[in-house]
C-alpha cells in the first residue's frame, strides 16, 4: 500500500545537482541552516530547464522558508541545497534574513531553537 501523503518521484532535469555546485561544499556567503530565505527575483530565471533545483529553490522562497526546511521540502542534501542558496544570493535572486543579532532575547533565541529543531526532525 502506498503512503499518499509520501513525496512523488523527483522531477527529472538535466544539470546533476553536483554540477550547480561544482564539487563546493560550502556556499559562498554564511548560511546557516536557520536563516530564512525571500525571493526577491522569481521571473528572472525562466530559461532554467523544469525541474532546475534553482527554479524549486526560489518558488519555495516566495513563502520565506529556512534553508533546512527548503532543503526537506526538496528532499535533498543540506549541503548542497546551501551551495546553491549561496550562489543565488551572491546573484541577487534571493535575500538571507538574519536570525539572530546581538541585541536578540532570550525568548527569541529559544524560539528559534525550537524552530530549528521541528525543521530537523522534518528532514
Amino acid at each position: 500500500m502506498t503512503n499518499p501523503h509520501a513525496p512523488g518521484p523527483r522531477p527529472t532535469t538535466r544539470v546533476r545537482p553536483y554540477a550547480l555546485t561544482s564539487g563546493r561544499t560550502e556556499p559562498a556567503i554564511d548560511l546557516p541552516l536557520e536563516a530564512v530565505i525571500e525571493t526577491l527575483s522569481y521571473t528572472a530565471h525562466l530559461d532554467w530547464p523544469t525541474g532546475d533545483i534553482r527554479t524549486e529553490i526560489l518558488r519555495l522562497g516566495t513563502h520565506q522558508l529556512s534553508v533546512a526546511e527548503i532543503a526537506a521540502h526538496l528532499d535533498r542534501p543540506l549541503g548542497m541545497v546551501r551551495v546553491v542558496i549561496g550562489d543565488l544570493v551572491v546573484d541577487g535572486t534571493v535575500r538571507v534574513h538574519s536570525t539572530l543579532t546581538e541585541n536578540t532575547s532570550y525568548d527569541e533565541r529559544r524560539s528559534l531553537m525550537e524552530r530549528t529543531l521541528r525543521g530537523l526532525r522534518a528532514l
